[in-house]
């Protein structure tokens, strides 16, 4: 099968906005005004099909716009702000944190709606549990953050899923506790289905412990052209200074946060030329990173669909799945929950900005405050 072409623009993906009327959420479980997502529809983009190497190919399909908006200033840049005008953003904050409460402020309600119900946890990792950094390869987790996932890990099952490849989060969760999912879902190692699989690219493996594992890739095919995207992205961009490329297994990553906001659409641009010879690979945005993806119909929503499936627990009605997630990716599984009706996500992030999620968390010391919250309800409610 010739999965390359020259006649075929990439594909530019988001998630897509919903409307109150479609979320149809049950008010016992949300019981205030729900937020919808109301994502700008400069985000969705269809890549124009021009000659390569010109850069206006890359300006006027706004790529540039949409890495600027999915961009975050600097901590640094965030903290001076603040402290100039600190009254108009500690207003907007706490505006936005009416339609987006506090989960630990609304713990009690949680709790109270979780009474008789098993929890499934479900976590991202760059954001929720460990900082943003400049350099990828350092967002460490603190060992007090691991220590509180482990101990939350005891008590209820819990998943990780990561755009990172997952052998990487892996490596930095350290935890063999847990369940993990990389390539935002494409890469699955989870508990062994106790039911015939519906998935034809589901089979037995064994985890690094010895046991046996159900190991779902959705993507399988494409790994060698991901590869081979990963090769060309390296070399096209090892002249921007600041450019980094990252192999995730099922996607590649390219980010540009050390790079200088006036050589963006170079990076932009080398992405842009690599990506129109591959019509089946699509590209997202993420904070400060553009990333190439398969296009398949496979997100971190259905990650948790499949992983709740594989728990036996997608088909009871006492089961709370919790998702915690601060980017753009994690919009599909909080989509998943609300539009179910079946939990809660939790956006992690210290700006204002639309989701599907229900309740928030300022910064990742607040997801280890509200982890540790949980095992001590649970070592309770035990009593």
């Amino acid at each position: 099968m010739d999965l390359k072409s020259n006649h075929t623009a990439p594909v530019l993906t988001d998630p897509v906005p919903l409307s109150k009327s479609r979320l149809g959420v049950h008010s016992s479980l949300f019981p205030y005004s729900t937020p919808g997502a109301a994502f700008s529809p400069s985000l969705f983009l269809t890549i124009p099909r021009k000659k390569t190497g010109i850069l206006d190919d890359v300006r006027s399909s706004s790529w540039l716009d949409s890495m600027k908006a999915s961009s975050p200033p600097h901590k640094k840049m965030i903290t001076k702000a603040i402290s100039h005008d600190f009254g108009d953003a500690d207003v907007a904050y706490r505006t936005w944190m009416v339609k987006y409460p506090s989960a630990l402020k609304s713990f009690e309600q949680i709790t109270n709606y979780a009474k008789g119900k098993r929890i499934a946890l479900f976590l991202d990792y760059d954001g929720t549990l460990s900082p943003i950094v400049d350099n990828p390869d350092s967002a460490f987790m603190s060992d007090t953050m691991r220590t509180a996932v482990e101990k939350v890990a005891k008590h209820f099952p819990t998943a990780v899923i990561s755009g990172r490849s997952r052998d990487k989060v892996f490596e930095f969760v350290g935890l063999t506790e847990l369940y993990y999912a990389g390539s935002h879902g494409m890469d699955i190692m989870g508990p062994v289905r106790q039911t015939v699989s519906d998935y034809p690219n589901c089979f037995r493996s064994i985890d690094k412990q010895g046991k046996d594992v159900d190991l779902f890739q959705p993507a399988g095919e494409f790994l060698p052209m991901i590869q081979e995207v990963y090769g060309t992205l390296v070399e096209s961009t090892k002249g921007i200074e600041g450019a980094k490329v990252e192999n995730n297994k099922f996607c590649v990553s390219v980010h540009y946060r050390n790079v200088d906001e006036k050589s963006w659409n170079l990076v932009a641009q080398c992405v842009h030329d690599t990506l129109k010879d591959y019509p089946r690979l699509k590209l997202t945005h993420g904070r400060k990173v553009l990333e190439v993806r398969p296009v398949i119909d496979w997100d971190k929503g259905k990650a948790v669909t499949f992983l709740l499936e594989s728990l036996g627990l997608s088909k009871s009605d006492d089961v709370l799945p919790i998702y915690v997630g601060d980017d753009r990716t994690d919009e599909d599984a909080f989509k998943v929950l609300r539009e179910g009706k079946k939990g809660y996500g939790i956006l992690v992030s210290s700006a204002p900005k639309e989701s599907n999620a229900v309740y928030s968390l300022r910064d990742p010391s607040e997801v280890m405050e509200f982890l540790m919250s949980l095992v001590t309800w649970k070592k309770c409610s035990a009593l």
